[in-house]
């Protein structure tokens, strides 16, 4: 399983959740991985995780909100590995409130750890990924799709980073650089601890997913990264990409 040989890939929140399922799953394909988090005990125990399968993979300890910073999650990833293939924009923190109690705390929240950090990392990654003619991976999510009840914020977010994609899709095509975006149903452990507190709503969730399960996000979100991230998807660039069972199908 070499699908990734020797690309380097970023993925920002991958000490845990969905980021450390598609950390594994390129790491297990040859990738060196830097995961992106401000959980530093997380971080450290998926670093010594990935290195069982791909020994350059490394932790780097960073406060997405910190905008300025940003450039220097690059410059580190290139000062150690000389080269950028992959960039993953995963993570992402907001709270669930009603829109007309949503406050512009809430709001900087949900874009100051998503949107900006997506656009800066693109940006100062940008020279790199020209030289591979690499992949970005972003991420949407149902509740902006539908339109989620308490989600205001997070659904803004999501939305954003969508057309955020389309747009560099379009104008970085030329350099060979494809960029998608992933929209996950995935059972967390978030999605775990919620399935425990509220069993008979997350049945009732669960029936409602045409596959009738929550994806597994190392086998199943993990793998549509490492297609997303590989020569597989080449002709594929600015999709959205549901990976959420069927749950919303894409006209």
């Amino acid at each position: 399983m070499t699908k990734l040989q020797d690309k380097v890939a970023i993925i920002t929140g991958g000490a845990g959740g969905i980021g450390s399922g598609m950390a594994k799953a390129m790491a297990k394909e040859g990738a060196i991985v830097a995961i992106v988090d401000l959980n530093e005990e997380m971080g450290l125990a998926t670093e010594a995780e990935l290195q069982k399968y791909s020994p350059k993979s490394f932790f780097i300890k960073a406060n997405l909100m910190e905008h300025a910073n940003l450039k220097n999650i690059v410059k580190t990833v290139v000062e150690k590995c000389g080269k950028i293939d992959i960039l993953v924009n995963n993570a992402h923190v907001s709270k669930q409130v009603p829109l007309e109690d949503t406050t512009q705390e809430h709001l900087d929240l949900s874009f100051g750890t998503s949107f900006y950090p997506t656009f800066y990392l693109m940006q100062a990654a940008l020279p790199y990924l020209k030289e591979t003619k690499g992949n970005i991976i972003n991420f949407a999510s149902g509740a902006g799709l539908d339109g989620h009840k308490t989600q205001g914020a997070y659904a803004a977010a999501k939305e954003a980073i969508r057309g955020l994609s389309r747009v560099a899709a379009n104008e970085w095509g030329e350099f060979g650089i494809n960029v998608n975006i992933i929209s996950p149903l995935a059972y967390t452990p978030g999605v775990e601890a919620w399935s425990k507190a509220q069993p008979e709503y997350y049945e009732q969730v669960r029936k409602q997913v045409p596959l009738g399960r929550f994806g597994d996000v190392e086998q199943d979100i993990g793998r549509a990264a490492v297609f997303l991230a590989s020569a597989d998807s080449s002709y594929i660039t600015g999709q959205t990409i549901m990976v959420d069972g069927g749950s919303i199908m894409l006209h």
